[in-house]
């Protein structure tokens, strides 16, 4: 019975390993946010939603896409785009295909933003993310990456 019960919980190992990875992505996320909000006064959640809208065919999604796009739960994007289209960065309009719903735009005062924000934000990135790793180490977090969200996939169907 103990032998069943042990396989349940991960060993100290596991977790020492497991509490490393998720203290430094954390720390990596927060050094990547505090850089871009510093240098583009965006914070990352306006980022990854300008990102996705300008990704976007026309620059614009209905709120229910970009929502997916970014995932996150409709009631943060919601709040989210209040507070940008506040600053101009985006604005709500009509959706010309079914006069029942909205589309998020991506303004041109939202693409320049973005726009400044990006150079240094990816140059965030390689420093403080692939600088750090050798070509094998970048390779093998793909690796990592892909079995998490493949493990994740399959336990959402």
């Amino acid at each position: 019975m103990m032998t069943a019960r042990r396989k349940e919980f991960p060993t100290a190992e596991e977790l020492r390993i497991w509490r490393d990875f998720i203290e430094t992505t954390e720390a990596l996320r927060a050094e990547l946010a505090a850089r871009l909000q510093r240098e583009s006064s965006l914070s990352p959640g306006d980022y990854a939603v300008l990102l996705a809208l300008r990704e976007a065919e026309g620059r614009r999604l209905r709120s229910s896409e970009l929502a997916a796009r970014v995932g996150w739960e409709r009631s943060r994007l919601s709040h989210q785009i209040g507070r940008m289209e506040r600053r101009g960065l985006i604005r709500r309009e009509e959706c010309v295909t079914d006069s029942r719903g909205a589309e998020v735009v991506l303004t041109p005062e939202g693409a320049e933003a973005f726009r400044n924000a990006s150079l240094p934000h990816l140059r965030a990135v390689r420093e403080l993310f692939v600088a750090a790793l050798a070509p094998d180490q970048l390779a093998a977090a793909q690796q990592i990456t892909t079995a998490l969200r493949n493990h994740l996939t399959a336990l959402d169907t």
